[in-house]
């Protein structure tokens, strides 16, 4: 844990007001950053944030000190907006046809009798998340993942760009490692054959 973080969760434990405007003026871009990615509404994204300095500043308790800050809020940013993904879902349920693997299916590649893919793929000179970090191309890779189905995109989201283990994002998913494993591979390439049309532009 860094220094400033100690004496900031020192602080906060002792109620001092300025330590919590403290933690949301350097916490709350970046969160909010998360919360947009997983959720993909402003608002839901932005009470999301809220929820997640209410629930840091009522377990500052619990903190364990060889923890950095911005690594323990992430965590409860995540957990918030997924909260906030199963309240949508549950919410709406009776209105839209429940989620099922072949969703996805159409995005996967499609290979022939004698084992050859139907359309081959352009041979990539980088990863999807390489070319996610830059800049130009940062717009056209999260387009491609909003048109995922909700499932596999938070999966990607939440392994692929916020990078959490795998074996946190099953649990915090409420799956199994097995089927994280095959999410995100059918996510992936789902993701690549969005992706590749543009990509075969750009060679």
């Amino acid at each position: 844990m860094l220094a400033d973080d100690g004496y900031l969760i020192e602080r906060l434990r002792t109620g001092d007001d300025s330590a919590f405007e403290e933690l949301v003026d350097h916490h709350a871009a970046p969160l909010l950053a998360v919360t947009r990615r997983i959720l993909r509404d402003e608002e839901e994204a932005r009470d999301a944030v809220q929820e997640t300095f209410v629930a840091a500043f009522r377990g500052i308790g619990a903190f364990q000190s060889d923890s950095r800050v911005s690594t323990w809020l992430h965590r409860i940013a995540v957990n918030c907006a997924l909260m906030k993904l199963r309240i949508r879902e549950r919410r709406h349920a009776h209105a839209r046809i429940a989620e099922n693997a072949q969703d996805v299916d159409a995005l996967l590649p499609h290979f022939q009798a004698d084992g050859h893919q139907d359309h081959s793929s352009v041979s990539w000179s980088e990863s999807a998340e390489e070319i996610l970090q830059r800049e130009q191309s940062c717009a056209l890779v999260r387009q491609c993942i909003d048109q995922l189905p909700e499932s596999y995109r938070v999966v990607l989201v939440l392994r692929d760009i916020e990078q959490l283990p795998a074996g946190v994002v099953a649990e915090q998913l409420q799956i199994t490692r097995d089927n994280l494993k095959v999410k995100l591979h059918r996510a992936r390439q789902a993701l690549r054959t969005l992706l590749d049309p543009h990509m075969r532009g750009a060679m």
